[in-house]
């Protein structure tokens, strides 16, 4: 039998089989850090930056919205899946980092770790493409998963 959920024991790829599990409800949330360069950081006027483009952060926060919902698009295998709720909050810390942070729930079979990771990761991209004009020097930092519950493990760090 294989250790990986989505491969069959003959070695073949295979989405995970959800059909006899119950609902239940499912949470999942996902952080991503992105350090800006200065130049850009001082295009920052009560927390937020305009561009060209538009207001980055609140944009940001639609492509992250947006990339949840689609998640299952993306990534094979990935179930699609009724989300009930989705935020994506966009703030600056002491150390001028951007810190986001993806929250998605849902009544289900199958958890949500993997649409607000998606979801946390489209909005650093999408802050990348909007601020690129005024500097390169962006680096998406990482993503992480801060918390899943509601299926048979929770975590919680």
């Amino acid at each position: 039998m294989s250790k990986f959920s989505h491969i069959d024991n003959e070695g073949s790829p295979s989405m995970v089989d959800v059909s006899s599990k119950e609902k239940t409800q499912r949470t999942a949330v996902a952080k991503t850090t992105v350090l800006l360069s200065k130049k850009i950081l001082k295009e920052l006027k009560d927390n937020e930056i305009i561009t060209k483009k538009g207001s980055v952060f609140q944009i940001a926060k639609i492509a992250g919205i947006m990339a949840v919902k689609k998640t299952s698009e993306l990534i094979p295998l990935c179930h699609p899946l009724s989300i009930n709720n989705c935020s994506v909050d966009i703030k600056l810390s002491d150390r001028n980092e951007v810190i986001i942070i993806c929250t998605v729930n849902l009544k289900g079979k199958t958890g949500v770790e993997m649409e607000a990771l998606t979801g946390a990761t489209i909005a650093a991209l999408t802050i990348y493409d909007m601020c690129k004009s005024i500097s390169h020097k962006i680096v998406i930092k990482e993503t992480v998963l801060l918390e899943k519950t509601g299926g048979k493990s929770n975590i919680i760090k």
